[in-house]
């Protein structure tokens, strides 16, 4: 798709929105009333539909974040 962000559940951008506003994964949690290994779901599914794959120098939280802010 040409934007990888319509692929995101409302969930996955819920979490995302609150990652942009500096949220940790405990404060996300805590504020969806979700369990924070709930988040790091939400996150890993985040990280994979958007196409950011773990590296040892990359930063996917912010490269998210980054892609979140720019559409």
């Amino acid at each position: 798709p040409d934007d990888p962000l319509s692929l995101l559940t409302d969930r996955e951008r819920d979490v995302l929105e609150l990652m942009a506003e500096g949220r940790t994964n405990k404060a996300i949690s805590e504020r969806l009333a979700i369990a924070e290994r709930t988040v790091e779901k939400h996150c890993t599914g985040i990280f994979g539909k958007l196409g950011l794959e773990a590296g040892p120098h990359d930063h996917r939280r912010v490269l998210a974040v980054l892609r979140y802010l720019n559409a």
